[in-house]
């Protein structure tokens, strides 16, 4: 255990700053990437890292890298991060606790004059959220060749705007490399649960051991458009047999120990008194065991085609992107469990079963995550909310493993 001076009140009061910025009426935020939102919260995070001397540097799409040099300059950096970005009626903790968690603990070093062996940098990764444009996780995916960058900054919102346009345009197009984050040393990135499994055994520190995979359709239903006046018994109607797919991908996630959501759903023609003739919806399935994904797959072709059958419409399955299982550092991992257990503070392990640019910088480089809880596991909701004790709580676990990780000059 390390007795870096950080402060959860300071912590607390960044993080309610930076929540003014894209505040929403219900008490949330909207910050959504590429928006002048993101761009002034940015701002916010460089003025904030420039009083402490910090070297900020920004790729070519977007991500931010703010460095504390170490004594030994040529020993591979130790990170921490996650991104500011938002949902359209995001909360305030979300993301935004591990970059301002990040910069507490480099407050810390900076006021108390600690020195570490290896450089410490702090990342804002650019569009974790993916809810402007998609895929999510874009820019800890071009860090470390997930993506190409050429193909992200070709990509179009629904109102056809391009990032890369969008990028330049709200003063965040940097020139570095991307590529620097396969040469960080390790990873670590804080988050709340964003699930209700911490609060409700009363634990206040999750030891993240990996990620659960994670494989993303598109599914498309063609029945017949008809009068509404049209007997029951002949009609050819899409969204009903859509209505049995949602109802089956939910038996799937049950039967199989995983989870799957439909998130969107567009009938049309959308009139009120014509039979949809077409249902387009999409389909996440995330599963803790690669086996367990593969069975999920499987399942959801088998039951949609066999309702498509019954219900005498066709579907058509397509994949839209998918995220292996990945098993996190054992090394860092353990440097999370111990200073949890230093601190005396309740901890249990846990995957995630949800998307983090973590998941996909443990592609290349050692990562450990750290979570703490959220009231009722609510989050991508304007009502997501914590304690103050919870955020101070993550706030010393990540200080003292990334202490341990960078190492005492």
């Amino acid at each position: 255990m390390d007795n870096l001076p950080v402060s959860g009140a300071r912590l607390w009061a960044s993080l309610m700053e930076m929540a003014r910025i894209g505040a929403t009426a219900k008490g949330g935020c909207n910050r959504q990437t590429l928006t002048d939102a993101d761009g002034e919260g940015r701002r916010l995070l460089a003025r904030w890292g420039a009083e402490l001397g910090l070297t900020l540097a920004v790729d070519r799409v977007g991500n931010m890298v703010l460095r504390r040099e170490g004594e030994d300059p040529s020993l591979p950096p130790i990170a921490m991060g996650s991104h500011l970005d938002t949902q359209p009626t995001g909360g305030k903790f979300d993301g935004v606790l591990g970059v301002l968690a990040g910069l507490e603990v480099l407050r810390a070093m900076h006021e108390a004059g600690v020195r570490t062996k290896a450089p410490v940098v702090l990342v804002n990764w650019t569009n974790e959220e993916g809810a402007r444009f998609s895929p999510p996780m874009m820019g800890s995916g071009v860090a470390v060749g997930v993506f190409s960058e050429e193909e992200i900054l070709a990509k179009r919102d629904p109102e056809g705007r391009v990032f890369g346009e969008e990028l330049a345009r709200i003063g965040w197009k940097g020139d570095a490399d991307p590529s620097w984050a396969k040469r960080l040393g390790g990873y670590f990135e804080l988050h709340i649960e964003q699930g209700p499994v911490l609060e409700a055994e009363g634990k206040v520190i999750g030891v993240v051991t990996g990620a659960s995979g994670q494989a993303w359709f598109e599914v498309t239903v063609d029945g017949a458009e008809a009068h509404g006046g049209n007997p029951m018994g002949m009609r050819r109607d899409a969204l009903v047999a859509a209505a049995r797919m949602v109802e089956a991908i939910e038996g799937i996630a049950l039967e199989t120990g995983g989870v799957g959501t439909v998130g969107r759903l567009e009938v049309s023609p959308a009139s009120r008194n014509v039979v949809p003739g077409r249902v387009w919806f999409t389909v996440d399935l995330r599963n803790a065991s690669a086996e367990g994904l593969a069975r999920q797959v499987a399942l959801l072709q088998e039951r949609l085609s066999a309702i498509a059958a019954a219900r005498r419409v066709a579907v058509r399955i397509d994949p839209f992107w998918t995220a292996p299982e990945t098993p996190f550092d054992a090394r860092l991992v353990g440097l999370v469990r111990t200073a949890a257990e230093a601190r005396g503070y309740p901890w249990r392990e846990m995957p995630t079963p949800i998307g983090h640019d973590a998941v996909y910088v443990a592609r290349a480089v050692p990562t450990a995550m750290i979570f703490v809880p959220c009231h009722g596991g609510l989050s991508h909701n304007e009502a997501e909310s914590i304690t103050p004790e919870w955020a101070e709580a993550g706030l010393r676990v990540l200080a003292d493993a990334v202490l341990a990780a960078a190492g005492r000059a």
